[in-house]
């Protein structure tokens, strides 16, 4: 069982956490794959012969010219004609059962708790809305912004706080997902997001 390190008033702890032991690499590719997937715009558009801008009338004759029998100006074969079987706007999105994204997200923390990289925190002591306080907290905890931070937390001041520095990404509690945290060297996380998270991962509660 994954030991979670937290950092209480009274100094550090661990607490073990009923997360995964394994982590199936394949199983978090899938599920990152479907949340890219989700993301794309899918607006890219060609058009057709039968929309671009052009007469529909036949160019030449048929036959008595010597050349190549054609019909409108807007045809694929002619500059600036309609494209064959081009993009059109789509969406990417698929289903993903609810179940693999549960145990996506319960082994993403696992990951980051059996590297060491995982930080749950009580309280941010000093921090009341302003950068140089929470450099302050981060450097008391060993974070130096030499590895890229997912910050999670509903406390707006911390957020303000943090989310200036370039290797610190605020996140909301419901907004933690698979892909930021695995693309993240470190997550922090306070406890009523964590507790979230573990609810949303199927670990201690239903989501």
């Amino acid at each position: 069982m994954p030991a979670v390190e937290v950092i209480t008033k009274e100094g550090r702890t661990t607490r073990e956490v009923p997360l995964p032991e394994e982590v199936n690499v394949h199983l978090l590719w899938e599920v990152v794959k479907w949340q890219l997937a989700k993301r794309r715009a899918g607006t890219a558009s060609t058009k057709t012969r039968g929309e671009v801008s052009y007469s529909g009338k036949k160019i030449w004759p048929q036959k008595g010219l010597g050349r190549a029998r054609h019909g409108d100006r807007g045809a694929p074969i002619f500059v600036k004609g309609g494209v064959v079987f081009g993009p059109k706007p789509r969406d990417y999105g698929y289903t993903l059962p609810k179940k693999v994204r549960k145990k996506g997200l319960a082994m993403a923390l696992a990951d980051r708790a059996r590297e060491g990289k995982l930080l749950v925190v009580e309280a941010f002591e000093g921090v009341q809305g302003r950068t140089k306080e929470f450099l302050a907290w981060a450097k008391g905890q060993g974070l130096d912004g030499r590895e890229r931070v997912l910050l999670v937390t509903a406390d707006e001041l911390v957020a303000r706080a943090a989310r200036n520095l370039p290797w610190v990404t605020v996140l909301a509690p419901e907004g933690v997902n698979v892909y930021d945290i695995l693309r993240h060297e470190r997550l922090v996380m306070d406890e009523a997001a964590f507790g979230l998270a573990l609810a949303r991962a199927g670990v201690g509660g239903e989501a």
